[in-house]
């Protein structure tokens, strides 16, 4: 009997209902205008593209678009946005006049489309040299919009299609995405909201180790709730059986079936391999790796030779190039061809050759000897000399020219890889690339180099594109390695650039300021005495900035005046505009308000004829921050929703200052109270910097947090405090935030802990982040004087006094703050005196009575635009007035604190209302009344918490329910039910309800029946 076993599809699937169910079910939803993705991962055979191909059948039998890409192994740098442009190129000849006008429509597409627009793009995908060692230079603009424009544009072509058709997009062995691919990737999930559309990828789990690109890129997709994670397992052994039997062609005897279900250990595609390896039924090789190329000893010479050189390739093959790579004539290439088919051993793609399984590619390389490989490297790579190939060309040149180590040939290809990668929006491929000609640069001859390029640009570019790609850390370190390779007879100007980049690259890093500050310096010395130019322009303006970070005001108005003089004089407008708004923040500074705001206005305005859209942003986020210190919240969202629109427009969404934009807007959609339904902070690209990514996390969590979300607030809490040192913003959000979540959790000593920590931790790190002090002190003193109210009502002195104590030490240190703060404006703002007003009347509450006139005050204050922190001042304010006998002022005050509550979703708030209005028998508008107060004739057994506990078991809520609406743990709940069945001598919840409702205990609510359980 010969057994060959069928490709994968040809047999039914076996098992794998619950994974399929799951897919369908998420395709089912995408046609219901619920986007959505899916995480496949599995190891490397277990099944992966045969379930995908299941639930593509099945989306185009609905009539979905199913568009399919895969990621290649191709090693170093690899090729940017491969699969996506595999999944898409159908696209840009498509027949269907939606899909050519939602292609036609984005001209963006052209970087990875060449087809889909024809322009200046589509006629330079290949660069021709001039000479053996030249390499073209294309002058780089002063604002790079990067790859942003293209996700923006792929998100809408997407959308727009989604619109007309549902889509189903398939990505294939996401482990092998390059970076530009993981971005994207990354982008298109964080954006998934009603179209229809459902994104698959896989990737081999066993693949991503810990330090895999991809590792962290998954953490942070999980979060999103858009995205589930279907993990493949290998078989059981009752499925593995099956597929066996199903797998061969004939009837298999139990031992050869037992010993593959064994050896396979549930992996279809090693079960498949074993099977096809024992024709004669003998004994099975031990490895992987011997059983796949066990098989292959059943071809004959020329077919294993045809097999080396695809697996050298990396990708699929076309006919001409394996003639000549293998060396074979024509009929025997085509027998050996027709044999690898026949054996499942290859497959036929797009007119290509490639291996049926990435393992198989992977074996058989990994077989070649060493001499065997470098020549079959150097043949590809002569061949992709001699004929181009379009996109992609000087990289593949360039890997086949490093694998058969012709560094001559690769130096060139590298940098014209690096072109290709930059035009394409995919700096991190060109970061990889510089990096690879960095590593080989000694090896090459000098008189081999490119004439125009030495080790100084190679590490002015690598700093470039590590800090477009968000590695702001290697963009430091390239940058200096190019200061220190500067020599007497460098040339000026690149002298003067090279410590620029170097100022710039620490300018952006905290604690790196001082550096910054010399290295600038470095570059004004050289061009101080020198003639305006756009260089001198540019220098001036980044001086100006950094000045202006360490407080030299005087020195940083100078700078940045000379930077528009001299770059109104050369016809440098983004020079002119960075300096601009540097004067404006300068103005904000000396309380020279409508000054610093026209100029603001001038310099974007300049910023967008000059087409420098990252100044034009920071223009938007400076005038912004104006409007935002003088408590003008209106006039400070719209404009940083001009600037949001305006980042998507130029595909600056994930750039720092559209990252910022965003964050602030969302602080103020806080302070408002104009919360969004869900997070609108999206997930990072992979390429954006984590630091810039956990601003907008700081800024969701007050929201995560007032919504009593504690589980999720909690999560991000943890996720942020890496983040303290490189963003102390983050410190001050994880503190008030933290500190507030430990307040409404009723750890009222963890809340001092976490507001603490973050002010001495400010404190330590900078003291222009004093003014910070005065909100986390604010959040510490509320559990502060929650404790002195808790020891009061105990009796316990000793409790009251340590909190007094306590109480004194934060009031100091939030006046303190007050006092030596150096508010940005000049004066402390409406948030600061808000603030202040609420620290003070919260220190009154812990060291005795609550003062309702401080309470007032701090309402009053808040009164400029912060709506929900207004609402808590006046449920403080209501209790303080209660305190002194005024309950109908204080009814009015917990009825627009209820109202606030309850149209925020803000339930911590919202409950706390309650508890008080109930306390105080005060009713609330749209709220029922709460029966009286039970008559007990008996003494009552059970606590505030016990009975508190009860109540809500007998309206039938679960323990999880019931430590949701308590805030404390499922667990504390079951202790505490515990408790009240052994005092009233029950045996089960319901018992324990009966009883006391018999006793008094509890007052049946009427229409209310006993909870039956």
């Amino acid at each position: 009997m010969r057994l060959v076993p069928r490709l994968g599809s040809g047999i039914p699937l076996v098992a794998r209902v619950d994974e399929l169910r799951r897919l369908r079910a998420g395709f089912t939803r995408a046609e219901r205008g619920e986007a959505g993705a899916v995480l496949l991962s599995g190891d490397a055979g277990v099944g992966k593209t045969r379930l995908l191909t299941e639930l593509a059948e099945f989306a185009d039998g609905r009539g979905a678009l199913v568009l399919t890409g895969r990621c290649l192994d191709v090693r170093e740098g690899g090729l940017p946005y491969l699969p996506f442009a595999e999944a898409l190129g159908p696209l840009a000849t498509a027949e269907d006049p939606v899909v050519a006008e939602a292609v036609r429509s984005r001209p963006a597409l052209a970087r990875m489309l060449p087809l889909a627009q024809p322009g200046p793009l589509a006629h330079t995908e290949y660069v021709p040299v001039t000479s053996e060692h030249e390499v073209p230079y294309r002058p780089r603009p002063e604002q790079d919009l990067g790859q942003l424009q293209l996700f923006d544009a792929v998100l809408g072509l997407l959308t727009d299609i989604a619109a007309h058709r549902p889509v189903l997009l398939v990505l294939e062995d996401l482990h092998w995405a390059d970076g530009s691919t993981r971005n994207l990737l990354s982008f298109l999930l964080s954006r998934l909201r009603a179209q229809r559309l459902l994104i698959v990828a896989s990737y081999r789990e066993e693949d991503v180790h810990r330090r895999h690109p991809l590792r962290g890129m998954l953490v942070e997709l999980v979060r999103l709730p858009a995205v589930t994670q279907v993990e493949l397992h290998p078989l059981k052994e009752a499925d593995a059986r099956a597929f066996v039997e199903a797998l061969a062609d004939g009837p298999l005897s139990p031992e050869v079936i037992a010993s593959v279900v064994e050896r396979s250990e549930g992996n279809p595609f090693f079960a498949e391999e074993l099977l096809a390896s024992c024709e004669d039924h003998e004994d099975l090789p031990a490895g992987l790796a011997e059983v796949l190329l066990a098989r292959l000893e059943r071809l004959s010479p020329d077919a294993r030779r045809v097999l080396r050189a695809i697996s050298v390739a990396g990708e699929s093959v076309s006919h001409a190039a394996l003639a000549e790579v293998a060396a074979l004539a024509e009929d025997e290439l085509d027998e050996a061809l027709r044999e690898a088919v026949q054996h499942h051993v290859l497959v036929v793609e797009k007119g290509g050759y490639t291996f049926r399984h990435a393992l198989l590619q992977e074996a058989v390389y990994g077989d070649l000897l060493p001499g065997e490989r470098t020549r079959m490297h150097a043949a590809y790579a002569a061949r992709i000399q001699r004929i181009p190939q379009g996109r992609g060309h000087d990289a593949k040149l360039a890997y086949h020219s490093l694998q058969s180590r012709d560094f001559t040939t690769a130096l060139p290809a590298l940098l014209l890889a690096a072109d290709e990668a930059e035009r394409l929006g995919a700096p991190g491929a060109a970061l990889r690339h510089v990096e690879q000609a960095l590593e080989i640069w000694d090896a090459v001859p000098a008189a081999a180099r490119p004439q125009d390029v030495d080790e100084l640009r190679l590490l002015a570019e690598a700093s470039y594109f590590a800090g477009t790609s968000g590695e702001p850390d290697r963009s430091i370190a390239y940058a200096r390695s190019a200061v220190g390779e500067l020599r007497a007879d460098t040339d000026l100007e690149r002298a003067v650039k090279t410590w620029r980049r170097l100022a710039e690259s620490l300018m952006n890093v905290e604690g790196r300021i001082d550096e910054a500050v010399e290295a600038i310096g470095q570059a004004w010395e050289l061009v101080a005495d020198a003639k305006p130019s756009k260089t001198r322009a540019w220098v001036l303006a980044t001086r100006a900035a950094i000045l202006r970070a360490i407080d030299r005001y005087e020195e940083a108005r100078q700078s940045a005046e000379t930077a528009v003089a001299d770059g109104r004089a050369v016809g440098s407008a983004g020079a002119e505009a960075s300096a601009l708004i540097t004067l404006g923040a300068l103005d904000d500074n000396a309380g020279e308000f409508e000054e610093a705001r026209a100029r603001l206005r001038d310099a974007g305005r300049k910023a967008r004829e000059a087409d420098a859209p990252n100044v034009e942003l920071r223009a938007l986020c400076h005038l912004g921050f104006s409007y935002e210190d003088h408590g003008e919240i209106g006039q400070a969202i719209g404009t940083y929703e001009r600037g949001i629109r305006r980042a998507e427009e130029t595909g600056l969404t994930w750039s720092a200052y559209g990252l910022e934009l965003r964050a602030r807007h969302l602080l103020l959609r806080y302070q408002s109270g104009d919360w969004p339904s869900e997070s609108v902070t999206g997930a990072p690209a992979r390429g954006v910097s984590s630091v810039l990514t956990a601003r907008m996390t700081a800024s969701w969590l007050p929201i995560v947090v007032a919504r009593g979300q504690f589980g999720p607030a909690g999560k991000l809490l943890a996720e942020l405090r890496p983040h303290w040192r490189a963003e102390p913003l983050t410190a001050i959000a994880a503190g008030g935030a933290g500190a507030e979540l430990a307040y409404w959790q009723g750890d009222h000593e963890l809340a001092v802990k976490r507001a603490r920590e973050a002010m001495d931790f400010l404190d330590a790190l900078d003291q222009g982040y004093r003014l910070s002090g005065i909100r986390l002190g604010a959040g510490a003193l509320a559990a502060v004087a929650a404790q002195a109210l808790a020891g009061r009502l105990r009796g316990d002195e000793p409790a009251v006094s340590a909190a007094v104590e306590l109480g004194e030490e934060l009031i100091a240190r939030v006046r303190k703050a007050v006092a030596l703060g150096r508010p940005r404006s000049g004066s402390l703002g409406p948030e600061g005196r808000a603030w202040l007003a609420r620290a003070e009347a919260t220190a009154r509450c812990a060291v005795g009575e609550p003062d309702p006139e401080l309470w007032a005050r701090a309402v009053a204050e808040f009164g400029y635009g912060a709506v929900y922190e207004q609402a808590v001042c006046r449920w403080q304010y209501a209790e303080a007035l209660l305190a002194v006998g005024e309950p109908g002022r204080a009814a009015e005050e917990l009825a627009g604190a209820h109202e606030t509550a309850e149209r925020l979703r803000a339930l911590p708030l919202r409950d706390a209302v309650r508890d008080l209005a109930r306390r105080a028998r005060i009713e609330l508008p749209g709220v029922a009344v709460e029966a009286p107060a039970p008559r007990r004739d008996t003494v009552d057994p059970l606590t505030e918490r016990e009975r508190a506990v009860l109540e809500r078991v007998a309206l039938g809520r679960t323990n999880r329910q019931v430590g949701e609406e308590l805030y404390i743990s499922e667990k504390t709940v079951s202790v505490h039910l515990s408790r009240v069945m052994a005092k009233l001598g029950a045996t089960r919840r319901a018992e324990a309800v009966a009883i006391a409702y018999d006793r008094g205990l509890l007052m049946r609510p009427a229409g209310q029946s006993v909870v039956r359980t």
